[in-house]
């Protein structure tokens, strides 16, 4: 975060939550491999863009150069259009890609009382509201980002003037040969102080949208915040859709004019109660842009990396793992932040701890300071991150398959309407098998077709449709391993490959955690992991401290390992090094094992073989680490960026 005729087409509600046939996984390319930094651009500056893109090893250069976001440019963005014109040429001529930001649902305006051109003034009718009609109008203090004098408006997506010059802008973008379109922000006004219980908009046009879609007044039919009510709940839906198919309209409008760009939008919520509230829900945009940008973060606190608990570490892991389900194929980009002037903590172990959490799940890691986008807490040190990612890109963002994983379901209809229970029990199950070191994957109503393992765990489901009911009747029938923890919304019978836990142990384990996270360990949940499968091909021995992941990786097994042990939010960013970690493995020809360690240098293990099993002893992990067992991956050369 920083720093029309209604639609030609009509609006397409409620994208499938449910495939029914599989879906093929998205092609790689270039923004897959991304390491990126942040610039701020004029047209006076893209080479020293670019100079210090090459210097500090950026992969994917953002230029913040919004046009839409400010209304001196939204209306005359002649100037922008250049400069973005320009750094593109200079980023293609060395090999690299560069995509600019622009707002989504917010506008500024310099100065206000200085013009009498702002989009408050001029076009009111634009404008988000409350129920009490109250506008979404701001200034400066409100946000880090808006400066004093500065008029700052949220904007209905409906608002039909606004969208047809947004589109006409995001076109005029795309004719620029810019590698993607970097969309912040595009949330319904639920965020500032004031605003957190609105449920906005209620503008005429937001208001109509829904009267045409639902038949609702949504002033008058709705009983705003109360779940249980069937009205709001269309109402939660129709926010989301809505959001959801303005972005797919911005990717079809760019894409007319470059079908190659990437349209990809900055997210703070993730799987949690956030993205309900906003609208903005990264598992509907996924499948409708290019990649998504997670400014990640929930709750409270500054969400700092310097700042974490180890708990926080293991929630940020359930959610990259999740969004990397989410994303099938596509990139996951994570804007998060590690140090913004913490006296207590070394700001180089704060970017080495972030950086390592976030690409041990196949995420991509940009490196920014304090809570802005641009720069670096440490130049330096990031040239060390980005060369050493460079070097093994390949090992952390081929496409990651599962062996024999337990699943875990996400259920994107039981998070919207019960996200406290649902998170809850998630999280906690997750965390569990990453603890247990058991190969886990999260499965969604778009993969449960694809989905191969033999066990499934439904953490207090709740909400069901008849297509996922029935596709659950199946699984079990055929004799797999179905744990169905607290509410049981499912249709299926008694079976003895069907476990019930009425008390979620996801959600028991969770409160542990919360309650003493050093005195907590998965064996504390023995009822539920004698439910799980206990053959494993790959057993892993760590300390619960460490969050493992497993998959084939170019058809070799590895093993990701990324170490919290130790960790103390504002006071110790060294973790403890973890010794005597094992893995064993059905032995294979010609393979060998391997271990690198984060941030350095692949070396080669000797096994002990015994009954067609292999095992490793592998070096301390002291940060994090990659365990694989088969060829030596520098022999997998890089992408060349």
């Amino acid at each position: 975060m920083k720093r029309i005729t209604l639609l030609a087409s009509p609006l397409i509600f409620g994208f499938a939550l449910f495939s029914t046939a599989p879906r093929t996984a998205a092609q790689q390319d270039w923004s897959n491999y991304v390491r990126i930094g942040a610039y701020g651009l004029r047209v006076d500056n893209t080479d020293r863009i670019i100079a210090d893109a090459q210097q500090t090893h950026v992969f994917g250069i953002e230029i913040d150069n919004d046009i839409p976001g400010r209304y001196e440019s939204f209306v005359h963005p002649e100037e922008k259009l250049k400069a973005i014109q320009l750094l593109a040429a200079k980023a293609h001529a060395i090999g690299n890609h560069a995509f600019v930001y622009i707002a989504g649902t917010e506008c500024i305006t310099a100065n206000r009382d200085q013009t009498p051109h702002t989009v408050a003034k001029e076009h009111p009718d634009w404008l988000q509201r409350k129920i009490t009609g109250e506008p979404a109008i701001f200034g400066g203090g409100t946000a880090f980002w808006i400066a004093k004098g500065d008029e700052d408006v949220w904007i209905s997506p409906y608002a039909p003037e606004w969208r047809k010059i947004y589109m006409q802008r995001v076109r005029q973008i795309a004719g620029t040969g810019i590698d993607g379109i970097y969309i912040d922000i595009p949330y319904w006004m639920t965020h500032f102080e004031g605003w957190e219980d609105s449920w906005a908009s209620f503008d005429a046009y937001t208001v109509a949208a829904f009267k045409a879609h639902s038949g609702l007044d949504a002033k008058k039919e709705v009983k705003i915040g109360d779940f249980s009510d069937p009205h709001f709940r269309r109402w939660v839906s129709f926010r989301i859709d809505t959001i959801t198919d303005f972005l797919r309209e911005i990717s079809s409008n760019a894409k007319s004019v470059n079908p190659q760009i990437k349209i990809i939008p900055e997210i703070y919520p993730g799987i949690e109660e956030e993205a309900v509230r906003v609208g903005s829900d990264v598992y509907s945009l996924y499948p409708v842009v290019d990649a998504v940008a997670h400014e990640y973060e929930f709750g409270s606190g500054d969400h700092m990396a310097s700042s974490r608990s180890p708990l926080n570490w293991f929630n940020y892991q359930v959610g990259m793992h999740s969004f990397r389900a989410f994303a099938e194929g596509k990139a996951t980009w994570i804007l998060n932040y590690s140090w913004d002037g913490d006296k207590n903590v070394d700001r180089r172990e704060a970017m080495m701890n972030l950086a390592m959490s976030e690409i041990m799940t196949g995420s991509n890691f940009w490196d920014a300071p304090g809570h802005s986008m641009a720069g670096s807490n440490d130049p330096s040190t990031r040239t060390k991150i980005f060369s050493w990612i460079h070097e093994h890109e390949r090992t952390f963002y081929l496409p990651r398959k599962p062996i024999r994983p337990i699943g875990v379901y996400f259920s994107p209809q039981t998070r919207n309407f019960y996200a406290a229970d649902f998170i809850g029990s998630y999280r906690g199950i997750l965390i569990l098998l990453m603890q247990e070191h058991l190969e886990f994957q999260v499965v969604t109503p778009h993969t449960l077709y694809q989905f191969n393992g033999t066990t499934l765990v439904l953490p207090d489901v709740r909400i069901l449709s008849a297509e996922e009911n029935n596709w659950l009747a199946h699984y079990a029938n055929g004799r797999n391993r179905l744990i169905i923890t607290g509410t049981d919304a499912t249709q299926v019978g008694d079976k003895v490959n069907v476990t019930r836990f009425p008390q979620c142990p996801g959600k028991a384990y969770m409160e542990a955690l919360h309650a003493d996270f050093e005195h907590t360990a998965p064996e504390q949940q023995q009822q539920f992991l004698k439910a799980l499968p206990s053959d494993s091909d790959i057993l892993v021995t760590a300390g619960p401290h460490v969050a493992s992941s497993i998959a084939l990786v170019d058809a070799v097994p590895h093993v990701f390992f990324a170490n919290f042990a130790g960790l103390k939010g504002g006071v110790n960013p060294v973790q403890t090094p973890q010794q005597d970690v094992q893995v064993s493995l059905r032995t294979a020809p010609s393979s060998s094992g391997y271990f690198l360690p984060f941030l350095g240098q692949i070396e080669e293990l000797h096994g002990n073989q015994a009954n067609g099993r292999i095992s490793f002893r592998l070096p301390p992990i002291q940060k994090g680490a990659v365990f694989w067992y088969g060829r030596d991956s520098a022999r997998r050369e890089p992408s060349g960026n």
